[in-house]
């Protein structure tokens, strides 16, 4: 797979081993892979993908010239467009077990979406508000996450993502992916190799709790500081 442009296109939703995926594709020779933490390490791409958010149009070329592969929101958002600019891609749709999704979920991405004080200062700071301001314009934020409680609907929600991909998609360029499954299906289907390394795995959810809590930490800490920054100039003023 030496050709120019996206060649994988990632269309699972987040919490299905998109990280370890991204790791791999990278291993295989696939790499730069985009995934979400990009989106940090990027905040150029941000306005792009907040107008792709709101229909606009948007130049996927240009957008994604700069990787091989993508993989997890937001580029899984726009799957269909993204195999409509490069028609040669193949699309992976990373899945898991309904529940277990829903659970991973549930603790990772949820609460950087609603854990006080860490929705506003994600919400608000540069550098770090790009994955919820990527996501928020979306149709599925506003359908998912804005009613994640809802556990069976939520499941369903996911459920009918993937049978959707599973229908727009071509079944000779689609791989309904586990991680679980290692290297074999993977290489098989991109046409590469078998690595004599183990199928990368990272970013579980205990790794994605752990970084959240600190997270929420150094939020607590700066809205205090700025708390107390408030109250020293109010106190300065007033002796002044």
């Amino acid at each position: 797979m030496n050709e120019e442009g996206l060649l994988v296109i990632g269309a699972g939703m987040g919490r299905t081993g998109t990280a370890s995926l991204k790791r791999a594709l990278e291993q295989l020779g696939l790499g730069p892979c985009h995934h979400m933490e990009e989106v940090i390490r990027h905040p150029r791409e941000v306005p792009v993908w907040e107008a792709a958010g709101r229909g606009e149009k948007v130049d996927w070329a240009a957008l994604m010239k700069p990787w091989r592969s993508a993989v997890d929101f937001p580029a899984a958002f726009y799957y269909r467009e993204l195999l409509a600019t490069f028609p040669r891609a193949k699309v992976i749709l990373s899945v898991r077990d309904p529940d277990g999704w829903y659970e991973s979920t549930r603790k990772t991405i949820v609460p950087t979406l609603t854990k006080f004080p860490l929705r506003i200062v994600m919400s608000r700071l540069p550098y770090v508000s790009g994955p919820i301001r990527v996501m928020r314009p979306t149709a599925l934020y506003r359908d998912l996450f804005q009613r994640f409680d809802d556990r069976e609907r939520a499941k369903q929600i996911f459920l009918e993502w993937n049978e959707t991909v599973k229908r727009v998609v071509p079944s000779d360029r689609l791989l309904v992916f586990e991680a679980k499954d290692g290297w074999t299906p993977l290489c098989d289907f991109l046409g590469v190799p078998v690595p004599d390394t183990p199928f990368p795995r990272i970013n579980d959810t205990a790794e994605f709790q752990r970084r959240t809590t600190i997270a929420n930490g150094v939020s607590w800490f700066l809205l205090l500081a700025a708390i107390a920054l408030v109250i020293v100039i109010v106190v300065v003023m007033w002796i002044a």
